[in-house]
């Protein structure tokens, strides 16, 4: 006997317009925009390049197939409710994957919140109420070890019985690819916590970023002639590289702006441990508070230091401006 519906609650909705951008949507009406579509599922943290592969094959199958391309993914990640696992760190802010995945050619991303009673839906529930009724589902790529439904008890054998039963295609994800998706996670976060920034950029297929907005800070850079834009970084679980001075880079009123970031708790002139994130960026004159910043990592230049005095630091600055001068000359060599 089929179990009643239970409603289906947007965390957040993204549907694309007719420039092709995915919109923030917050109502359960706009669902109606979904029509029958192929559908991937996964937390995509990275969107790193296994995640890439997967999606254009997506996006191909929905073109071939004439269906509309839909990625579903979660937040919190399921490991912060089911395990209650606080501490995980995510490369991507949801923001930040949804602009990724926007590049990369889909028609609609939802983002659906998991709580407690989402994971306790049944398999059949899930796949009724969210993926047949919701998003209309015709064609589900998911990986060979895909398990869901309460306790995650069904599996990929079930999912294609379902697909039989309500009339979706299922096609899987191999092991081969499932496993070299679940490396480069791992890589990733080791490499950004070495401050390995070319390692992590390799496996994502892009530069590391993070948002933030400028605060303002103590003023002290100002006075040895390095003044910094302080930021808040709003996000509690976004991952943050190991503390150190990194070569960045940042769209500023549509130009490409270099600077040095530095990460770290500031030891030459504050006993604290609180961390902050702070950037000098070169042949730039503008108040940028308020500003919401998009800071891209290039590369490492040294870890934090504490040096005797300001004047220590600012000796070790105009080396480091030296090195990342060096460093953007070999970039746009190249």
């Amino acid at each position: 006997m089929l179990l009643k519906c239970i409603p289906f609650f947007i965390f957040v909705l993204y549907i694309s317009n007719s420039k092709n951008e995915l919109l923030k949507i917050k109502s359960a009406a706009d669902y109606d925009q979904i029509k029958d579509s192929v559908v991937t599922i996964g937390t995509f943290d990275g969107v790193h390049r296994g995640h890439q592969k997967i999606i254009n094959r997506l996006v191909d199958i929905a073109q071939t197939e004439q269906l509309q391309a839909l990625v579903l993914t979660f937040f919190p990640h399921p490991r912060m409710v089911v395990q209650k696992d606080t501490s995980i760190k995510l490369i991507n802010t949801i923001d930040e994957k949804a602009d990724l995945i926007q590049d990369l050619g889909v028609d609609h991303l939802v983002v659906k919140a998991f709580t407690q009673d989402f994971s306790r839906l049944s398999s059949l529930e899930y796949v009724r109420d969210v993926l047949v009724n919701k998003l209309h589902v015709k064609h589900i790529i998911v990986g060979y070890d895909h398990h869901f439904g309460r306790n995650r008890t069904a599996n990929i054998k079930d999912l294609k019985e379902f697909g039989a039963f309500y009339g979706f295609k299922v096609t899987e994800i191999s092991a081969q690819e499932v496993g070299d998706v679940a490396v480069s996670s791992t890589k990733i976060r080791t490499a950004l916590g070495e401050g390995s920034i070319k390692i992590a950029n390799d496996f994502l297929g892009y530069n590391f970023m993070i948002n933030g907005i400028v605060v303002k800070g103590k003023g002290l850079g100002k006075t040895i002639q390095f003044p910094t834009a302080n930021l808040k970084i709003e996000e509690p679980y976004k991952l943050i590289p190991k503390n150190g001075v990194y070569l960045v880079q940042s769209i500023i009123n549509n130009k490409l702006v270099y600077g040095m970031l530095n990460i770290g708790t500031n030891p030459t002139v504050s006993d604290a441990n609180e961390l902050s994130v702070e950037v000098f960026f070169f042949d730039f004159d503008q108040s940028l508070y308020g500003e919401v910043l998009t800071i891209q990592f290039l590369d490492r230049i040294r870890d934090e230091i504490k040096f005797s005095g300001l004047e220590g630091l600012k000796s070790q600055l105009e080396l480091d401006q030296q090195a990342a001068f060096a460093k953007i000359a070999l970039l746009t060599k190249n």
